[in-house]
């Protein structure tokens, strides 16, 4: 996980810039570091043939710019409720994705180059308990976590569990934004500290098509 100060403040910052060529290189940027963070984690359980046959791959002739295997994933920023509310406007307010009420969250999806995916999130209660405000708390603005879409959550963390010893943060899926259900886990990543991926799958109207939660 990422702290909020130096160059990932003002990469963050830049998706509230009113240029476009400046949000789109702020992203880029953005997301070659969610990459680069996940991808010693990810590339080990893509190993395993049935792990990456639950792991939906990018959409056709999208770019590979972390140099990991193509796999459909999503960089979640967490940002103070004043900066997410700048990044909305500055991108055209994209509607809101329905957080389930009990979750410390606000959040909603950006895109860039149709191959990007962010969720920008923020905390419902600053100064709070949930997770998204002590995230807040402890490391400022960063990029809180990466999240993967898989085609069933359950049977992916089970593999995780039993072939990589990993345990969930969750002792079963949970509902997660837009109906998907999801699951987390805490892994090294490639700077030395820890990096939160987030499975995701989609909700039932929405299988069958790539869901970025």
């Amino acid at each position: 996980m990422t702290k909020g100060s130096g160059v990932f403040a003002e990469w963050i910052g830049g998706l509230a810039d009113p240029d476009p060529g400046v949000r789109k290189t702020a992203a880029l940027r953005l997301y070659l570091a969610g990459g680069t963070l996940c991808s010693r984690a990810l590339n080990d359980w893509l190993s395993d043939p049935e792990f990456h046959a639950l792991a939906l791959p990018k959409a056709a002739g999208a770019n590979s710019d972390s140099g990991m295997r193509k796999v459909a994933y999503t960089v979640g920023i967490a940002v103070e409720p004043d900066d997410f509310e700048r990044i909305l406007a500055a991108n055209g307010s994209p509607k809101l994705s329905d957080v389930p009420p009990d979750q410390d969250a606000l959040e909603f999806e950006l895109t860039f180059d149709g191959s990007r995916h962010f969720d920008i999130l923020t905390t419902r209660e600053p100064g709070g308990s949930g997770a998204i405000a002590r995230y807040l708390q402890k490391f400022g603005a960063g990029i809180q976590q990466i999240e993967v879409n898989v085609t069933d959550v359950d049977r992916a963390s089970e593999i995780l569990r039993a072939r990589f010893s990993l345990a969930p943060i969750y002792p079963a899926s949970r509902s997660g934004a837009d109906g998907t259900r999801v699951n987390f886990f805490l892994v090294p990543s490639r700077n030395g500290g820890k990096v939160l991926i987030e499975l995701v799958e989609a909700a039932e109207k929405q299988k069958g098509e790539t869901k970025h939660a």
